[in-house]
């Protein structure tokens, strides 16, 4: 049989393992499989159609602490594929990127497609086949070495290698076929998702953002800052995305059923904005509230913010109390809601769990139960923050696996 290497799962990471593996043996036999009819549909919808290719941390220790799951193995592997060997990868495919104030990386089109189409172009260029409708159902290792692999089709098909790149499985029902071979599975859980507050006046504001916030979990460690969304169901935006990653497991262990708390001026210390407010007041005791409010957040904010501390935007600084002052600093600082519930987008859904890192050697993202079987991507216990750093893993991850592969 001739190097025929298998990649299975038509995603970023799938793609670019076929891609990296064809281009490093060009007398390999590259077959990628997809289940489904589609392909790179989260490259398709990321970034609200504009693809959020990479971020432009070039600092690799600071970028792999974006990874609350994967830090310490994908500081090594980044060594090998950057978010600067990704950025010159589709730029010499003329494929130019453009960097936002965030560090979230586009192609300058603001169009995913510009993305996709570079890959598939890719796929055709290196004569890479690729299959639809064909999930894989059992890997069988071969004593002698190599793999049969049975499709769902009932079709049994032998190969030298495989690249696992089947991305994240909201049920560990879906990597069973994996725990088969022995490998150990993290239960996944989402992560990435927006908070939702059922019966909330706040949704009302739906549309509004501030940025920055600091966003708390009470009774936990969880703390990230960021721009803060309001939407018709709670809470959304980076600063409540980084905190659903971060806290994937621990929210998940609370069913979704927890408290989390909005400073809505950020770093702003109590005493200084007590003292602000007060200062306000003694100056210009005559002066309406409501149009004369300090911080600088939404005029609606912050009509919604006195009306929870019991103050009457109409009325002047010199009626209210010091009481009331102290309503207000709460309700600033230390906004807190009953969250009961998760809204995750199916297309782009991202799982916390996977295949156990200790079973990977990232040297060459191979098997260490079984030698020739190789993953990347979502597959494995590895996801990032909002921002683009997803779609790095699975760069780095193919292209080390596609390398390794590609090796007879």
């Amino acid at each position: 049989m001739s190097h025929k290497v298998v990649v299975i799962g038509g995603g970023a990471a799938g793609y670019f393992a076929a891609i990296q593996c064809a281009q490093s043996n060009k007398n390999a036999e590259v077959i990628l499989y997809e289940k489904s009819t589609k392909v790179l549909q989260k490259v398709k919808v990321s970034g609200g159609g504009r693809c959020n290719v990479t971020n432009a941390c070039f600092d690799l220790k600071q970028l792999s602490l974006s990874y609350p799951r994967g830090e310490k193995q994908l500081k090594s592997a980044f060594a090998r594929f950057s978010p600067k060997d990704t950025i010159e990868w589709f730029e010499s495919r003329k494929v130019k990127l453009k960097t936002e104030k965030d560090g979230r990386m586009f192609p300058v089109t603001d169009d995913s497609q510009t993305i996709v189409d570079c890959l598939e172009k890719e796929l055709k260029k290196l004569k890479i086949k690729l299959v639809l409708e064909a999930g894989v159902k059992k890997i069988y290792p071969n004593f002698h070495g190599g793999f049969e692999l049975l499709l769902d089709t009932g079709e049994k098909v032998p190969c030298s290698k495989i690249i696992v790149a089947t991305g994240g499985s909201p049920k560990e029902e879906g990597l069973l076929w994996l725990k088969d071979l022995g490998h150990r599975i993290e239960k996944p859980v989402p992560s990435l998702f927006t908070f939702n507050i059922p019966n909330n006046s706040i949704t009302e504001l739906q549309g509004i953002a501030v940025s920055p916030a600091r966003v708390r979990i009470l009774n936990t460690k969880l703390e990230c800052v960021g721009p803060v969304l309001i939407t018709h169901w709670g809470l959304s935006g980076p600063a409540i995305l980084k905190t659903s990653s971060m806290g994937a497991r621990v929210l998940a262990e609370r069913n979704y059923d927890f408290e989390a708390q909005i400073s809505w001026l950020e770093n702003k210390k109590e005493d200084a904005v007590r003292q602000e407010l007060f200062n306000l007041k003694a100056a210009n005791p005559a002066k309406n509230i409501g149009n004369l409010f300090p911080f600088g957040l939404p005029k609606r904010l912050n009509s919604y913010l006195l009306a929870k501390a019991g103050v009457d935007e109409s009325a002047n600084w010199g009626e209210i109390s010091k009481e009331d002052v102290n309503q207000v600093i709460n309700c600033l600082l230390y906004d807190t809601y009953e969250v009961k519930g998760k809204t995750t987008f199916k297309e782009e859904f991202v799982t916390c769990g996977g295949v156990h890192l200790d079973d990977v050697d990232f040297k060459n993202m191979e098997s260490k139960r079984i030698r020739g079987l190789y993953f990347c991507g979502e597959v494995l216990d590895i996801d990032g923050v909002t921002g683009g750093f997803n779609f790095q893993a699975a760069w780095t991850t193919g292209f080390i696996a596609g390398k390794a592969a590609s090796i007879e």
